[in-house]
């Protein structure tokens, strides 16, 4: 909500200005590119002075968008080279994860059949050796 209002705070005015700018400047401009030839161009165009000043704004900004993407490449390739990297390690912890836990299966089996072995020669062993007789007094 507090988007909202911000955005037409800003709007609202941006909008009024362009607005009276544009009615302002209705009158039309003549826009040639010969620069040998100014009182009989090969090619010029007449528009009105506003659709040529937001021409002239919507160029700069593609213009700068194209520079800034273009300089930012350097940190658009690292973060894919990151973004690789972490996916191998993220593979590889996948992969230590499982042996870890095929090794703790193993070892609590293995434990598992040692205490299983000791109870089994308690039990032979208490099978082996006759009870004591109590004491006689």
């Amino acid at each position: 909500m507090f988007r909202k209002i911000v955005t037409l705070v800003i709007l609202v005015p941006l909008a009024a200005v362009i607005i009276a700018f544009a009615v302002a400047n209705r009158h039309g401009v003549t826009v040639s590119f010969d620069p040998f030839s100014s009182a009989n161009p090969a090619y010029s165009a007449t528009v009105p002075l506003f659709v040529l000043i937001f021409i002239l704004v919507v160029l700069g900004v593609v213009v700068g968008g194209a520079a800034a993407w273009l300089r930012q490449a350097h940190w658009r390739r690292a973060a894919r080279k990151l973004d690789g990297d972490n996916r191998h390690l993220l593979q590889e912890l996948s992969a230590v994860r499982e042996r870890l836990v095929a090794e703790t299966q193993r070892a609590s089996a293995a434990e598992a059949a040692a205490r299983e072995v000791a109870a089994s020669r308690d039990r032979e062993q208490t099978a082996a050796t006759p009870a004591l007789a109590p004491p006689t007094t």
